[in-house]
């Protein structure tokens, strides 16, 4: 996997809470890459709007080395409230989960 440094997080690439921003990514990549800061902000902003794209018209998102944005249909079934015990539908939907790859685990694994 190309390492451009977005994988390896120093405390001055994220906010207090450990939260990657797109303006720290767009940072990332200016620092890295040299272009300026509006053409980072614009690539970090171009490869997200890709990524939404292909979501939202139902395809997959393989990152190599990342993971994988699946998106998934579920049926209409039954649930219950847990308050009152009261039988309700849930519509069908679509929803979206996250595979994180092999690497990208093992990453993780070790800290």
């Amino acid at each position: 996997m190309a390492d451009l440094g977005i994988a390896r997080l120093n405390n001055k690439d994220s906010d207090a809470n450990g939260t990657l921003t797109r303006a720290d990514l767009a940072d990332v990549v200016h620092r890295k890459l040299g272009l300026s800061r509006a053409e980072s902000a614009g690539l970090v902003e171009r490869v997200l709007h890709h990524m939404c794209n292909a979501l939202s018209e139902g395809k997959n998102v393989k990152v190599s080395g990342f993971g994988t944005f699946i998106l998934r249909d579920k049926g209409q079934r039954i649930g219950r409230n847990p308050k009152t015990g009261v039988e309700v539908p849930i519509a069908p939907r679509r929803v979206m989960t996250f595979r994180a790859s092999q690497i990208m685990r093992d990453r993780i694994a070790k800290g």
